[in-house]
């Protein structure tokens, strides 16, 4: 129990790094900044667009190893 707390104590430092932060571009933002109101709309339907597969394909695999793990509980 102690060794899982340290590792996502670990992941969640390492995500807290400042360098983590820095990966916007900035050509990126300055393009996306002057889009205007109907290009950040777009912007948004991309994001949501590209977000959705891989969202639900880890949704999927979650629950598929939450399945699993249950049902090796009950068996034992």
């Amino acid at each position: 129990m102690r060794l899982k707390f340290a590792i996502l104590a670990a992941v969640a430092m390492l995500g807290m790094a400042r360098g983590a932060y820095a990966q916007g571009c900035a050509l990126c933002y300055t393009s996306a900044s002057a889009l205007g109101a109907s290009g950040e709309r777009s912007l948004d339907i991309g994001i949501l667009t590209l977000l959705t597969p891989a969202l639900v394909l880890f949704l999927v695999v979650m629950f598929m190893l939450y399945r699993r793990a249950t049902a090796a509980t009950v068996q034992s």
